[in-house]
């Protein structure tokens, strides 16, 4: 009940500005505590209007202002725990379901990418399933786990949408070979400084089932292009 118990945080701090039925021009907000009353119930309002739950507005402001005034509310703390837990479990059960369908539209769509891609001349599989194709051969050193490099790269989804790209930030990045994702150490060890490679990597060598929402969905197949801009060898010990 955490996400209701912040929900009855945000109300008792911005009913004192609602008025509960007056309606408050812009020009009206002038001192700090206006600013913040209107802020904060912006907020509240586009998450309830967000909750995907249709709700009594007049309802919900009659709750409001007895909780605010403090009189005898309509419903025992038993009934409204009741029903808010029953609210609660049908939003987990409807984001679950959504999230299930997402994955295996995902893992359907990114299996097809997988095959047609493997299927190209010049692409290489590896024996975990990493895809890679060597746009340029470089001629330096091969870096190993233990070893840091400093990359460009452009990462894309398999409909071609970037996510993250090195180049347009201007700034290339530096890290520890085994810092990242699964399929970067892979490739990583198979590149030579000065190298390029386009690199389609599976879910599972990525960010799995869950992704990272809302940059990454469940089960994407991710697309890079990396540049092996220089490699620094681990100190021995």
């Amino acid at each position: 009940m955490k996400r209701f118990a912040g929900l009855a945080l945000v109300i008792s701090l911005s009913v004192p500005a609602l008025g509960f039925a007056v309606e408050t021009e812009m020009s009206e907000l002038k001192t700090f505590k206006d600013k913040l009353s209107y802020s904060l119930g912006v907020d509240m309002g586009s998450y309830l209007n967000g909750i995907g739950e249709e709700l009594d507005y007049e309802k919900l402001q009659l709750g409001l202002k007895d909780g605010f005034e403090g009189n005898q509310a309509l419903l025992t703390p038993e009934e409204m725990e009741s029903v808010q837990k029953e609210f609660a479990e049908k939003m987990k059960a409807e984001q679950e379901a959504q999230l299930k369908a997402l994955q295996e539209k995902n893992k359907t769509d990114g299996d097809a990418y997988l095959a047609a891609n493997k299927a190209k001349t010049g692409v290489i599989v590896t024996e975990s399933g990493l895809q890679y194709e060597v746009l340029k051969e470089g001629s330096g050193a091969v870096p190993t786990a233990e070893d840091t490099v400093t990359v460009h790269y452009k990462g894309t989804m398999i409909d071609g949408k970037v996510f993250d790209d090195s180049n347009a930030r201007g700034e290339a990045a530096t890290f520890g070979v085994t810092q990242v994702i699964p399929g970067w150490s892979e490739v990583l060890q198979l590149m030579k400084e000065g190298a390029s490679y386009r690199v389609v990597i599976p879910p599972s060598l990525a960010y799995g089932e869950q992704g990272v929402p809302p940059m990454i969905e469940p089960n994407s197949v991710l697309v890079f292009e990396v540049d092996l801009i220089s490699v620094e060898k681990a100190e021995k010990q």
